[in-house]
């Protein structure tokens, strides 16, 4: 972190003081000195963006419209968020269960057990 004034030292301070002691042992944990209190926060979930320029709810609409009412439940379109949310933020559990399924489809297509689409 760098350097503070010293009013923003003692608006920090007084930012920690509020705390409960709970909050104030896992900065102090953490190392105080480098607690930044300050940081912008980041973006909201439903405004962050992937490579194609679409938030998470744009995708997951987009996906459910190719798909007809009978075909998806409730169950169906949470998986789907979730899957896409965790793309969506590049988490390591989701980009593997994304590329697994591509591949797993891929095999079936190869194997003749679906039709490519």
């Amino acid at each position: 972190m760098s350097e503070l004034s010293p009013e923003e030292e003692k608006r920090k301070r007084a930012i920690f003081e509020g705390m409960s002691p709970r909050r104030q042992k896992q900065i102090l944990k953490k190392d105080y000195e480098k607690w930044d209190p300050f940081m912008q926060p980041k973006d909201p979930i439903d405004i962050r963006r992937e490579k194609t320029k679409r938030t998470t709810q744009m995708l997951v609409r987009e996906f459910l419209q190719t798909r007809s009412d009978e075909n998806y439940s409730n169950e169906y379109g949470r998986g789907v968020f979730e899957l896409c949310l965790g793309i969506v933020n590049d988490d390591e559990r989701y980009r593997g269960m994304f590329e697994f399924a591509a591949w797993y489809n891929e095999l079936l297509e190869k194997e003749g057990h679906i039709e490519e689409i």
